[in-house]
C-alpha cells in the first residue's frame, strides 16, 4: 500500500499544480454523460475526437487535467496529449475530481 499512496501524493501534488497554472479540465465522457453531471467550467470533448481537437487544445497553452467517470478513458486520452506535446494529467474520475479542485 505504501507505493500506492506515494503515486496518489504525487498526482495529487500535480493536480494542485495544474490547477495553481490556471489548468483547462477537460471531460472525455460522451455528450450524454457529461450532461448528467459535470465540474462545472469544464470542458467536454469525448475520447473519441480527442485526437482530432490536439490543434485547438494546444491553442490554450495550459496544462490540461483530464477526466472521464472512472478514470480510463481520461487516461487515454492523457497519453493521446502527452505524445502530442500537450502538458496533461489524468485526474481520474469526475466526481473524485471535482472534491480536490
Amino acid at each position: 500500500m505504501g507505493i500506492f499512496s506515494f503515486l496518489f501524493e504525487n498526482k495529487n501534488k500535480k493536480i494542485q499544480d495544474f490547477v495553481e497554472r490556471d489548468a483547462i479540465v477537460v471531460d472525455v465522457r460522451s455528450r450524454k454523460e457529461y450532461d448528467t453531471g459535470a465540474i462545472p467550467g469544464s470542458k467536454n470533448i469525448p475520447l473519441q475526437v480527442i485526437s482530432s481537437k490536439i490543434s485547438e487544445i494546444k491553442g490554450w497553452n495550459k496544462p490540461v487535467i483530464l477526466c472521464c467517470a472512472s478514470g480510463i478513458r481520461s487516461g487515454s486520452a492523457a497519453g493521446i496529449l502527452k505524445s502530442n506535446g500537450v502538458e496533461a494529467v489524468n485526474g481520474g474520475g469526475w466526481q473524485n475530481l471535482s472534491k480536490k479542485l
